[in-house]
């Protein structure tokens, strides 16, 4: 079916999005439909079959690992956020994940006299965000987020499925095939299909048109892009892990393989780091000089950053009877020497390296790391908490690597440096800083608020951490140029290298999962197709009215709007 005949169905046929998929399926064990397939039951994924189900569509959503959440969970990572998002910048929805995050702390945790009187409790009291909390909080939630919907027959829910062929008739896809535990072939089909994998895997499979890496300057106008596009340049990804420490222990692990070889590495980055990886030395993201930073699980430090706490994600002095849990997504064990996708087998290899780091890191902390003042080296005590990651019968890291670049669409409208870049935008429109806002998108389906923040890549760049401003998420950006059927909902979307820098965070990811979940319910009802709610702008307004009503904020106030992040 072309495009010409799939819009015109969706035009005038009222029960054209049901119409039986072209195509000739392959031989499969089963088979399962329903109104929406999402591939991919990290943050977006979540946030889609949410609005999706809320909706009253039939939802199947599938995840490759044991837990759903990405990055929440089986990555690992707390939630990176800007500073309004306990009143706006996000969802409705959002924002009562985190409320249920505290309140499982609540009902499940003795508190300390001072965080039981906190109603903006972080639980780990780290310095990265303001909800700071173990994986295992996180997976709990959102699975009682979906249970009424999976117990309603709403939401099927499939873990772990891995998708390996998608059935494409020209501008439409058909069906997705995947092997699920028992390495049974099923074959799902929908008139809608939701890419929210951490890679973009669907765009891959269904030959889907889009890009990866770096584009070229004179593709993006962008003054951060390189001259020329760099396809296989990705940011780092990073395979994090919780700790403890026990002072009065020795937990020290077996020295792991290629240990000194990780200790004696030197990045070669340009500009240049300024050490050996393995150090409490590093590249200042924004100046990109030498910067020391310390660690110390016993206490404070006397000066500048304590890794302990950064990401600490359970703090003693909110629980009785717990420890400290930090968790560690660092510099240290970012991994920039080869890429996730796209380079056939080396990607798994690059993968267990990743994994090889991250136990040298935890095994040079132990025996090798200088205290602060310099006079003993290692904390025999650190402990690696694998039951924390649900990982305690394995090596005791993140299930999965904290992913920070992915396969993006080519869309209908890609987000730009020059769109949402605060220097970007001061040479463009010949203004201060503060006296200007992001672009304004009349076709906005949500809100997001973070640096434009890259980690080195694989490309051998270092730091690019520039300036943004609040922004919006343009619809344009959620559709492909090409294909009908088939929607982003993670960090695969309009977006470039350097934008996705800071519309991949959390909060963004839920925001962009939740419209493309909404949008897939609207143009249900409507017998339309999302290009179609682009162009018309009645349709526009009403999809808009929608998802002020489901409570997504669409646009910041003027007063936060200039404000440079």
């Amino acid at each position: 079916m072309n495009r010409r005949a799939f819009l015109s169905l969706s035009a005038f046929t009222p029960f054209a999005h049901l119409l039986p998929a072209y195509g000739k399926a392959p031989a499969v064990d089963r088979e399962l439909k329903a109104d929406l397939v999402v591939i991919g039951a990290g943050v977006g994924g979540v946030a889609c079959a949410l609005a999706a189900a809320r909706n009253g569509l039939k939802v199947i959503l599938t995840e490759e690992h044991d837990w759903i959440g990405g990055q929440l969970t089986s990555q690992a990572v707390p939630p990176d956020e800007h500073p309004w998002i306990e009143e706006r910048g996000s969802t409705k929805t959002y924002r009562a994940f985190r409320n249920k995050v505290r309140d499982y702390y609540k009902r499940n945790f003795t508190f300390t006299e001072d965080a039981a009187k906190n109603p903006l409790l972080n639980p780990g009291n780290g310095s990265v965000s303001k909800l700071c909390h173990e994986p295992r909080v996180a997976l709990a939630v959102l699975l009682e987020m979906l249970a009424p919907h999976i117990t309603a027959g709403r939401v099927k829910l499939i873990q772990p499925f891995v998708p390996t062929r998608v059935g494409v008739d020209r501008e439409t896809i058909v069906w997705v095939v995947g092997n699920p535990r028992g390495r049974r072939q099923l074959l799902l089909s929908a008139p809608y299909y939701v890419d929210a994998t951490e890679t973009g895997d669907l765009l891959a499979l269904g030959k889907v048109e889009h890009v990866t890496g770096a584009e070229s300057n004179r593709d993006t106008k962008e003054p951060h892009a390189p001259d020329l596009a760099r396809p296989n340049n990705h940011q780092a990804f990073t395979v994090c892990f919780a700790m403890d420490h026990e002072p009065d222990k020795d937990n020290t692990i077996e020295e792991p393989t290629w240990y000194k070889q990780w200790r004696d590495y030197v990045p070669k980055m340009t500009p240049a780091w300024p050490g050996n990886l393995l150090s409490w030395e590093m590249s200042d993201p924004i100046a990109l000089k030498p910067r020391a930073v310390a660690f110390d699980p016993t206490g404070p430090v006397a000066k500048g950053l304590n890794l302990w706490t950064y990401r600490r994600i359970v703090a003693k002095d909110n629980f009785d009877g717990v420890r400290d849990v930090c968790l560690v997504n660092w510099p240290q064990n970012d991994y920039w020497l080869g890429n996730l996708y796209g380079n056939g087998r080396d990607a798994m290899a690059h993968q267990a390296d990743a994994r090889v780091l991250s136990e040298c890191l935890f095994y040079w902390m132990q025996t090798e790391a200088p205290h602060p003042g310099g006079k003993k080296q290692g904390w025999k005590g650190l402990r690696l908490r694998g039951d924390v990651c649900g990982t305690e019968d394995g090596d005791g890291l993140a299930m999965a690597p904290y992913i920070r670049e992915s396969r993006r669409i080519k869309a209908m409208f890609t987000v730009t440096e020059n769109h949402v870049g605060v220097d970007a935008r001061a040479k463009k429109l010949g203004q201060k800083p503060g006296e200007f806002t992001a672009e304004k998108f009349a076709d906005s389906v949500g809100t997001g608020s973070y640096r434009i923040d890259l980690h080195p890549s694989s490309g051998g760049d270092n730091y690019i951490d520039v300036s943004s401003l609040p922004f919006q998420i343009p619809l344009g950006a959620l559709i492909p140029e090409r294909v009908e059927n088939l929607l982003p909902a993670c960090k695969n979307i309009g977006t470039t290298h350097i934008t996705n820098g800071c519309y991949r965070l959390h909060p963004v990811e839920w925001s962009i999962g939740e419209a493309v979940g909404e949008l897939i319910a609207f143009c249900t009802a409507k017998k339309k197709v999302p290009r179609q709610v682009r162009k018309d702008a009645k349709l526009l307004a009403d999809f808009q009215a929608q998802l002020t009503k489901a409570g997504s904020d669409l646009d910041w106030p003027e007063n936060i709007a200039k404000t440079v992040r």
